[in-house]
């Protein structure tokens, strides 16, 4: 299954891919939902596909496990490096 995340939640002011809180998706047949960072990282962990855009724009969602302590969070890879498109997203 793919889905496409299309707006985003901050925890607080910080406006950074950790402080990502909530997920705003759809999918190819238009059923929506709203899922928080442990959900979407588990999601993502057991082989699904999460993207920002659509097309040639998309880029793919993949799950970051920091080894300084903090949870494991949410950020796109384009072009073969890591990039903000998720702290690009519309908020709610």
């Amino acid at each position: 299954m793919s889905i496409e995340i299309y707006e985003v939640h901050f925890e607080g002011n910080n406006k950074t891919h950790d402080a990502i809180e909530k997920y705003k998706w759809r999918d190819s047949g238009n059923s929506a939902a709203v899922w928080d960072k442990p959900s979407m990282v588990k999601w993502i962990d057991a082989g699904n596909t999460a993207v920002v855009g659509q097309g040639a724009n998309a880029a793919r969602v993949y799950t970051v496990k920091p080894t300084d302590g903090r949870r494991p969070f949410c950020q796109t890879i384009s072009d073969g490096k890591w990039s903000n498109n998720l702290l690009s997203l519309p908020t709610f």
